[in-house]
């Protein structure tokens, strides 16, 4: 069979002190750690449209990579796709990978001749699962780029192009069922606006839950039993996106009841873009029992867009670690790498050395995360914090018995709050410090 990678190698273990660019220094696959193999904590997916479609194009300028794959008809150069996306992953241990439906397979001049295309791509697909032992992460369905959906997809004024999205995502999820993924999610590519004088945002709204309701459905109708994820972002391409922030999303989820069956797919650029930290989004879904799957990237805190950037932040994996052990790690979620290289790193080398970086960030923040936990004394400070509310009248609040008058004639009785405790939180981050750098 062709390489399609020569210049990549199988990537391996060697240990924090390797001087080997092509080798993992913190991440070891198989290594049991706190009861389960590295490769089931953090569940690593490659995202097919970054490595396997992105041609380094941007707004001012052409591709800058080859990404044709020696193929020369648009399904050849699919099949030449799936070959070499199945290659890189095998090269980096990646167990899982993610898809938009028109990642895998080019748009046809009709519905039914993109769908038949998906058909003949996914058949290909699942007889290289079976070879390379991989597995989706999840599906999804590219309701964004086509010129039909200018205005949006679920939320377009025009009933047609809704008509179509509910099509085209019933295909999505079809193959995603096909191909045994256990995640499907929704991104609101252009569910949004860019200015309220066009905007009936009430009925777009409504037609948007109606659109997940029916379609999300229709997923368990032919045995789809996995989670279902909207990702939450603030703008881009729309300058106010629908699905704004976790807190947005839990609550447009809760108003049309759909918080039952669905969960978020967090994405770490996207927590900046509106304004919040990777660790804010991931704790606003856990603490709402929304906690799904991530996108792990990073962004340029001085840029105001989606750089989409592999993750290199050593912090925020802790953190972000420390967040996926607390809701109990991964079920069908994984960390899903929307990250692609830099428009200047044409080389195919370069997207090994990216992911090299950003598996290795996440293992070594799952080891910290680890040691955190272990160390204990973040969590019993908060633990002690609101100790407050284990006895007494606390106690009372806690258990929702507390009457209002009680508290009154408690306040009145106290006079003035004559103790508090210090938040402490330079004493916290220098644990975090000496625990990095022990």
């Amino acid at each position: 069979m062709k390489e399609f990678f020569p210049s990549i190698p199988y990537v391996k273990y060697e240990g924090k002190d390797t001087e080997n660019p092509m080798a993992f220094r913190y991440y070891n696959p198989d290594e049991v750690i706190a009861g389960k193999p590295m490769r089931e904590h953090l569940k690593f997916a490659m995202a097919y449209w970054h490595n396997m479609c992105a041609e380094g194009t941007d707004m001012f300028g052409v591709g800058t990579v080859d990404k044709s794959y020696g193929g020369g008809d648009p399904m050849e150069q699919a099949k030449n796709k799936a070959m070499a996306a199945f290659e890189f992953m095998d090269k980096l241990s990646i167990d899982y990978f993610c898809f938009h439906d028109r990642d895998i397979a080019p748009e046809g001049a009709t519905l039914a001749e993109s769908n038949a295309r998906l058909d003949e791509i996914t058949d290909f697909i699942k007889e290289l699962m079976e070879k390379h032992n991989k597995k989706l992460l999840w599906g999804t369905a590219n309701c964004f780029n086509n010129p039909r959906y200018m205005h949006g997809a679920g939320t377009a004024p025009n009933a047609d192009v809704f008509a179509f999205a509910a099509a085209q995502i019933k295909k999505a999820i079809e193959i995603t069922v096909k191909l045994g993924g256990k995640g499907y999610v929704y991104w609101g590519g252009r569910e949004g606006y860019e200015t309220l004088l066009n905007t009936d945002m009430g009925k777009e709204l409504d037609n948007m839950a109606y659109l997940l309701k029916l379609t999300s459905e229709y997923g368990r109708s032919i045995g789809f039993d996995g989670d279902y994820y909207i990702e939450p972002k603030p703008k881009e391409p729309t300058k106010h996106q629908y699905d704004f922030d976790a807190a947005t999303v839990c609550g447009f989820l809760a108003k049309y009841g759909l918080d039952k069956d669905f969960k978020l797919n967090i994405e770490a650029n996207h927590a900046t873009l509106a304004g919040h930290t990777f660790q804010h989004e991931l704790n606003v879904a856990r603490v709402n029992g929304a906690f799904g799957s991530i996108d792990a990237n990073q962004g340029d805190m001085l840029l105001g867009w989606d750089t989409d950037q592999f993750p290199t932040n050593i912090y925020d994996t802790i953190l972000c670690m420390l967040e996926v052990i607390k809701a109990g790690g991964f079920t069908n979620g994984g960390l899903n790498f929307d990250a692609k290289t830099r428009r200047g790193s044409y080389d195919y080398a370069d997207m090994a050395y990216a992911y090299i970086a950003g598996m290795d960030a996440f293992a070594l923040g799952l080891r910290l995360a680890l040691k955190v936990i272990e160390d204990g004394r973040i969590d019993e400070f908060v633990k002690t914090r609101y100790a407050s509310y284990e006895s007494g009248i606390g106690e009372k609040i806690s258990n929702r018995t507390a009457t209002i008058e009680e508290l009154e004639k408690y306040a009145l009785e106290m006079g003035e709050v004559k103790t508090n405790i210090s938040g402490k939180q330079e004493y916290l981050e220098n644990i975090i410090n000496r625990i990095i750098f022990a």
